[in-house]
């Protein structure tokens, strides 16, 4: 076995779901704000787009993705950040954000050699540091805190690791604590990249949860060469099951990313692809999740207010809340358990985190208002 993986924790998602089997075997009534899947319906058009297009023979996929889906995402690129992008070229369907961001260190880390480094910012998402170890990469995590309002600046890393770094991946939301990166953080990021050539990648899922205060910017706003952006369907729509995706960005890394994708075989089928494309083209439903966003994130910022945790300002589907001193995100996790909330204990987003909980606003706004009227101090 390797020795590296070994060491690893279970995946939040998997430890979530063990959790949760055992609440509804005990026949509690469970509040989920562990996962983030959403509790509200997709929307039917987009349901209606799927069984229209399923077909009535099978075909294999090609390694780009369907020609629509390519298309509706450089068109939502135009419409939400005014950044054009040639579909043929610059863009590549996934099965979802977390896959591609899985292999890009697989495609871009040299090792061995003087660029073996994944370069990102902690507390993160596990697949960043995942999918570095598969390639057998090294890592770098940089400790982000409320002390440097979250944000990941290329000052607070040593110029070392920068000239090893081979893909620097940003968090823009940021999951999770819902921080948006600065103009002046991505532009010294596009600087960076340009000083030490690796592969600069925002992983832009939750970049369409914005409201009318905070608008995230895209990194394809302020640099094209060696930068890629990831985007799902998952976060943008809450179709979390549907894993469509795309990376979008230098044509010359979306080819290498392209060259292997049928041989790994994780192509995204083109009937699902073009049902995908429907929900990247309608603007509306994101609209609406982004409104019940706001209401579950008063109701639940609120009790957890009252009950002492303290929430910093942010969008999107998570709530970062510290906890009381002298209590750990572990003992508190626990706790909730005992009323049938399930949340994340902060520490499975770096070691350094056990006096936070990440709460995501999966549950339906009927179900936060339950979940608050249980909710533990």
């Amino acid at each position: 076995m390797n020795e590296r993986l070994e060491q690893l924790p279970v995946h939040p998602l998997q430890e979530l779901e063990r959790l949760r089997d055992e609440l509804l075997a005990s026949g509690a009534t469970v509040f989920d704000f562990g996962t983030g899947d959403a509790g509200e319906p997709i929307p039917e058009p987009v349901r209606a787009a799927l069984r229209e297009a399923v077909p009535a023979t099978a075909r294999q996929a090609g390694g780009g993705g369907a020609r629509a889906l390519r298309r509706a995402a450089a068109d939502h690129l135009y419409r939400r950040f005014g950044v054009t992008v040639d579909p043929e070229r610059e863009v590549l369907a996934t099965m979802g954000s977390t896959e591609a961001l899985f292999h890009l260190p697989m495609l871009f880390a040299q090792v061995p050699s003087d660029k073996d480094l994944v370069l990102y910012g902690e507390p993160a998402k596990p697949v960043y540091e995942l999918g570095a170890l598969f390639a057998e990469a090294w890592t770098y995590a940089v400790p982000l805190s409320p002390a440097n309002g979250w944000q990941m600046d290329p000052d607070l890393v040593p110029e070392s690791v920068l000239r090893r770094a081979a893909v620097v991946f940003l968090n823009s939301p940021h999951d999770p604590t819902g921080a948006v990166l600065s103009d002046e953080v991505l532009q010294a990021w596009v600087r960076a990249r340009e000083q030490y050539e690796f592969v600069l990648v925002d992983d832009e899922g939750q970049a369409d949860l914005g409201n009318a205060k905070v608008r995230p910017r895209s990194l394809l706003e302020f640099g094209r060469r060696g930068c890629l952006v990831a985007h799902s369907l998952g976060e943008r729509a809450g179709i979390s099951n549907w894993r469509s995706g795309f990376l979008a960005g230098d044509a010359g890394l979306i080819a290498r990313a392209r060259r292997f994708r049928t041989g790994m075989g994780i192509a995204p089928p083109d009937f699902l692809a073009d049902a995908a494309a429907v929900a990247w083209r309608d603007d509306a439903h994101v609209a609406q999740r982004v409104a019940d966003l706001a209401s579950k994130r008063e109701v639940v910022g609120s009790v957890l207010a009252a009950r002492g945790l303290r929430c910093r300002p942010g969008i999107g589907l998570y709530l970062w809340a510290e906890l009381p001193q002298g209590v750990t995100d572990r003992e508190y996790a626990a706790r909730c358990r005992e009323v049938g909330i399930l949340v994340a204990p902060g520490s499975w987003f770096g070691k350094s985190q056990q006096h936070f909980v990440r709460v995501a606003l999966g549950p339906t706004l009927d179900q936060c208002r339950a979940a608050a009227a249980v909710w533990p101090g």
